[in-house]
């Protein structure tokens, strides 16, 4: 006869036998990465530094809203400030977890809204250590999750994942993530070439609670071959703002609402 567990028993079981799983490990990450409050607000200030340390500076207003439940639809505004070759350029995407994302960039210099490829999404985003699918992030369907092992960054406690592409279209082998278990902030992430080298690390610098939702304030992003880094500093950081959802169409690319991005 099968034994069964009767369900007053259940906290009793063994803590593996109530372990999460690596894709639901990744999803519970995604969620407080991505997807905390209804909308999102941050300036954000962009340094991308060489190897023997020249800097540019990219200042920007990111805006981002949900759609519904952590995991679904989400558009992304993003208007910039400087330096002068990118000021006044708007950036949008419309996210979509089961298919491709759209992607639209407005080019005031030659006032035109060009539509981005969605093969485009492994691509630097504006000169950045960060890709497109960076910013937006990846479809966790595209990929399998296994949890390898657990172990702490600095004094957090963090599941180690990794994650691996379903097909052969990624530019990555694969991906080790440091999920914090008590946040599930992705605390560090590598990833790995074909050749299994490993070549782009991402580090989570400062977490910040706002409005009760753990952020990561201060991020970087670093090219191990060639040196370069990417650090972000989210600054006027706010969430649950009653953002109008007309306001990521292609219409307000050229002439975005001044409340919204100053």
């Amino acid at each position: 006869m099968k034994r069964r567990w009767p369900w007053m028993l259940v906290g009793l079981l063994p803590l593996q036998a109530l372990a999460l799983s690596g894709e639901e490990v990744m999803k519970k990450s995604q969620a407080a990465f991505l997807y905390p409050g209804k909308d999102f607000k941050a300036r954000v200030v962009m340094k991308l530094i060489s190897k023997d340390g020249q800097q540019r500076v990219r200042e920007l207003t990111l805006l981002r809203k949900n759609a519904g439940e952590p995991g679904g639809d989400q558009k992304y505004f993003m208007y910039f400030f400087q330096p002068a070759d990118v000021k006044d350029m708007a950036f949008m995407i419309h996210k979509y977890p089961a298919k491709d994302d759209d992607r639209w960039l407005f080019i005031p210099a030659i006032n035109m809204v060009k539509r981005i490829a969605a093969q485009d999404k492994r691509s630097s985003f504006v000169g950045s250590d960060f890709t497109y699918e960076d910013v937006s992030g990846r479809d966790l369907e595209d990929d399998n999750h296994l949890i390898e092992r657990e172990e702490k960054v600095g004094n957090r406690d963090c599941y180690v994942l990794k994650s691996t592409p379903k097909a052969g279209d990624a530019d990555f082998a694969h991906k080790v993530t440091w999920v914090d278990k008590g946040s599930f902030l992705p605390l560090r992430e590598e990833q790995y070439d074909k050749k299994g080298v490993r070549y782009k690390l991402f580090t989570a610098d400062e977490v910040a609670d706002i409005k009760g939702f753990p952020t990561v304030i201060k991020r970087t992003m670093k090219n191990l071959q060639t040196g370069h880094r990417t650090e972000v500093a989210y600054l006027k950081t706010d969430y649950d703002l009653g953002l109008e959802d007309n306001l990521f169409s292609e219409r307000f690319l050229r002439q975005p609402p001044r409340k919204w991005i100053d």
